[in-house]
């Protein structure tokens, strides 16, 4: 199975800053500041680290680097025009990190931008809604036929020209675009029973999220993804063609890194609460409304579950070390035995460092 590996490493820095071009009035024209989330994900070649198994470490550090130049700094002296995707941008130029896949840029909880390494540049806005549902098509007996409630979260995604992250065309317009897109579905879907609403009477994430595409696509033309959160660890994201689940998984391990030199901390015997996320990808079940049923993963996946949650990893006999991308791999492969649609596996050690790895 021919398999794609990328290493994410996150860090914050503290930033002042001025957007002059925005319209007068504009609470960002004045001198402001942020918590910003910086992540770097890359592709690494062997060889980048000083051991096999050290590239998180050495990405963070070379990352950490680049940031410092903007902590507890004023962006303005170093870009112009400092909205999220000009600052994006200038983080992508000043890269040195080898096989950089993506740079993205959060300045609050609820707005960021991405930006390919060959430019694709994507603004995406979160937004919450209280709403009740029950799935009418389950077997008896399944507790989604209940009538219950979630609060769920959606990520709208929008491609932008990456020749306008310096203009005043930019990510804070693009943000403001799509507020007014999705404004009317928000008074729609909050505080509401879903399957009241005509086109979500079997209301699962999968459906949702293409209905929300239906009703948004014609007047965000930019849409290009839409992620529909159902609980904080599952949920669903359609792209106009194809849709992707995922279902996240808390895992308590004990390790140790065996190809770490003396002395090496991760040498010693440590431990991680580590988030994993599945990715799974299949053919919408028209009867169903659904891909694949999260009880479904949750208990197919099970056995590889308790193989590492509260275990000593390095024990485990063909698992060939411990480091993130070897033990993300190995889940992937695991996984894959038991539910052939899994097609991704995310691995985090902490918040924002971690490692993808992805089938084909």
């Amino acid at each position: 199975m021919s398999q794609t590996t990328h290493f994410h490493v996150a860090l914050p820095f503290e930033a002042a800053r001025q957007i002059h071009a925005l319209p007068a009035g504009d609470p960002a024209a004045r001198l402001h500041g942020h918590s910003f989330l910086a992540t770097l994900r890359c592709a690494l070649a062997p060889g980048y680290a000083p051991y096999p198994g050290g590239e998180l470490e050495a990405l963070q550090a070379q990352w950490a680097a680049q940031l410092q130049q903007l902590d507890y700094g004023h962006i303005n002296d170093h870009i112009d025009i400092p909205t999220d995707g000009a600052i994006a941008h200038w983080l992508t130029t000043q890269c040195a990190a080898p096989g950089l896949v993506q740079v993205a840029l959060q300045s609050t909880p609820q707005r960021g931008v991405d930006i390919a390494a060959n430019g694709a540049t994507r603004a995406w806005r979160r937004y919450a809604f209280q709403s009740a549902h029950r799935l009418p098509n389950v077997p008896i007996g399944h507790k989604c036929g209940n009538m219950h409630g979630h609060g769920f979260e959606v990520i709208l995604h929008t491609q932008q020209d990456p020749d306008a992250t310096h203009s005043n065309n930019d990510s804070d317009s693009a943000y403001t675009r799509i507020d007014a897109a999705w404004a009317p579905l928000q008074a729609e879907l909050n505080y509401a029973c879903l399957n009241e609403l005509p086109g979500l009477e079997n209301p699962t994430s999968e459906i949702m999220s293409s209905w929300i595409w239906a009703r948004l696509k014609p007047t965000l033309p930019t849409l290009c993804k839409v992620t529909v959160f159902e609980t904080g660890s599952c949920g669903a994201v359609f792209d106009g063609t194809r849709y992707r689940i995922w279902k996240d998984l808390t895992l308590d391990s004990a390790l140790r890194f065996k190809a770490a030199p003396p002395g090496n901390p991760r040498r010693q015997l440590h431990g991680h609460t580590y988030t994993l996320r599945l990715h799974l990808t299949a053919a919408l079940d028209q009867m169903m409304g659904w891909t694949v049923d999260f009880g479904d993963v949750k208990t197919l996946f099970d056995p590889v579950f308790k193989a590492l949650d509260h275990k000593p990893l390095h024990e485990i006999a063909d698992l060939a070390d411990c480091d993130t991308a070897t033990v993300a791999a190995w889940i992937l492969a695991k996984a894959r035995s038991v539910l052939p649609q899994v097609n991704g596996v995310d691995l985090f050690e902490m918040q924002g460092v971690g490692v993808s790895v992805h089938a084909g």
